[in-house]
């Protein structure tokens, strides 16, 4: 089994290249993917850079040429659950856009039933066994997220709150589910909160994000080892 992991910035991506055991780096559409093996897994990974375009780009480029049997975001996010705290981490049941509307998806390509772009089941049930007893700094929740063009910190936050109920925000995760759909790829996300509603804004996301990358990074590698080789 080969396995993707996309992450959104360097930070988020640095804490997966000091366990990879790297064979090979190859470039992309001016994006660096780091091959090699993390615990005897065959491991592809990289940071695609903020925004659902980027994020896109990646994932395709992943799937294409590196034939990747599934695909993990991992990384950092925006808290919006009112109970969620920072250094806690969401495991994506269920992921939408917050800007893009519903009839987009399911009028258009790729024809969906609904706006949601579900985890993958299999791999859901195994984050689930993997994951229940893992003591971090933060707890460990399964929940929806969303994804946007946008750092949200007051404005438009309630909004969000009351249409689609999600326990974190970012600006990638839904792109990458995205593509993870139309290609018919096992998808999953591990996000680690770097700033909540009551401690929001680009300070709280600096001062947190290298420490919510590392729990995010060993978070996902808890959930890589009990995936069958």
């Amino acid at each position: 089994m080969k396995i993707g992991i996309v992450c959104a910035g360097d930070r988020e991506v640095e804490p997966f290249l000091h366990i990879l055991k790297e064979e090979q780096v190859v470039m992309k559409a001016m994006l660096k993917f780091h091959i090699g093996k993390i615990n005897d897994h065959e491991i592809v990974t990289l940071f695609c850079g903020a925004c659902k375009v980027n994020a896109a780009i990646a994932t395709q480029i992943m799937i294409d040429t590196f034939k990747v049997d599934m695909v993990i975001n991992a990384g950092v996010a925006g808290g919006i659950d009112p109970g969620i705290k920072i250094f806690d981490t969401v495991v994506s049941t269920e992921v939408a856009y917050h800007d893009v509307a519903e009839e987009v998806l399911t009028h258009f390509h790729p024809w969906m039933d609904s706006e949601w772009f579900f985890a993958d089941d299999d791999l859901l049930k195994t984050s689930k066994t993997a994951l229940k007893d893992m003591r971090t700094d933060g707890q460990i929740y399964w929940g929806r997220m969303v994804t946007g063009e946008a750092f949200i910190e007051d404005d438009g936050r309630q909004e969000i709150i009351d249409r689609y109920d999600p326990m974190s925000v970012d600006m990638e995760t839904g792109s990458i589910a995205h593509v993870c759909y139309v290609n018919e790829i096992p998808f999953i996300a591990i996000r680690s909160i770097t700033d909540t509603a009551d401690h929001s804004g680009e300070e709280f996301f600096e001062k947190n994000c290298v420490k919510a990358a590392e729990i995010a990074r060993d978070v996902t590698v808890k959930f890589i080892e009990t995936l069958q080789k």
